[in-house]
């Protein structure tokens, strides 16, 4: 139990590091260069710097001070430590990369920098979000709502980032507005996507006449639980089993197949579940006893 915490706290410390280091790099190589406007903190910093003419990043780490007491009331003090790693360890990553890069410029393509700045920026979040901290700054009013309100972390910063690019608007060019609202927009669909890799699963419907072989080799050889719902057919209006099982993508074709041996006929309904939650998804996977067959799972 230890050794898991221990793994678990040197996860979180890896995934704030390499989170923050990566949209610093975003920020150095593909931002700045481009004269793109953006969201979040680094937006703020920059509409800051042109008013008074401090350095962005100085601009950055003070707003990122702020708002991390603002997590630390809302999100507890687990959220808040982590927290402080990305508050310090962000503006250190901009000013080192800008000083070790120099003039070195990635590429001057304005498109190129908003979509890969969006690709690269996304992930960066997601990473750091995915352990349940965040850069500081900015992304933490939306993860305020989406624990207190289920409000959607991406809907949220789309919602902040807009506020903060409108603010941008008065001192950059056209072309500078219209690349950065791509790259907003890039990296929130990014953010949301790799935040939900992984918790997509599959559900499977399946109407037979031979119901009971089938239930009984889903639950031995995919190990998947599956749930006997009674219904009504409505041409022949007879009774009938319709089967329920959500597995994981990498085991339909699996189900697929053991169903089409069992029964070719067998009616299928596959629908795509954007998460699932409970026994053998997400917590550990418990077999209950059953009468009858003790062992498997219920």
């Amino acid at each position: 139990m230890k050794r898991e915490r221990v793994l678990n706290i040197l996860k979180t410390v890896l995934f704030v590091l390499a989170g923050n280091f990566l949209y610093a790099a975003v920020v150095d190589l593909f931002i700045l260069p481009s004269n793109m406007i953006t969201g979040g903190a680094t937006g703020i910093g920059l509409i800051i710097e042109h008013i008074t003419g401090l350095d962005f990043s100085i601009a950055v780490a003070a707003l990122n001070g702020v708002l991390f007491f603002v997590g630390l009331a809302f999100l507890g003090k687990k959220f808040a430590l982590t927290t402080l790693l990305s508050t310090f360890w962000y503006p250190l990553c901009l000013n080192l990369i800008r000083r070790f890069a120099g003039d070195f410029v990635l590429t001057t393509d304005p498109l190129l920098c908003a979509v890969f700045g969006g690709l690269i920026g996304g992930f960066a979040i997601a990473l750091v979000i995915s352990v349940d901290s965040s850069t500081g700054g900015m992304d933490i009013p939306p993860i305020i709502l989406n624990k207190r309100f289920g409000i959607s972390v991406s809907g949220a910063m789309n919602a902040t980032d807009c506020a903060i690019l409108l603010g941008q608007v008065f001192f950059s060019d056209r072309n500078g507005v219209l690349y950065g609202i791509l790259l907003v927009f890039i990296y929130t669909i990014t953010l949301d996507k790799c935040l939900a890799f992984g918790e997509n699963k599959v559900r499977l419907e399946i109407i037979s006449d031979h119901s009971e072989a089938i239930k009984k080799a889903i639950m031995t050889d995919v190990d998947r639980g599956v749930t006997l719902l009674h219904g009504r057919t409505g041409y022949l209006d007879r009774e009938t089993d319709v089967l329920l099982c959500v597995v994981s993508p990498r085991e339909v074709h699996r189900v697929e197949r053991i169903i089409r041996k069992i029964d070719p006929n067998a009616f299928v309904v596959r629908t795509a579940a954007s998460r699932v939650s409970g026994n053998g998804f997400t917590t550990n996977k418990r077999h209950l006893e059953r009468r009858g067959a003790p062992g498997k799972e219920e």
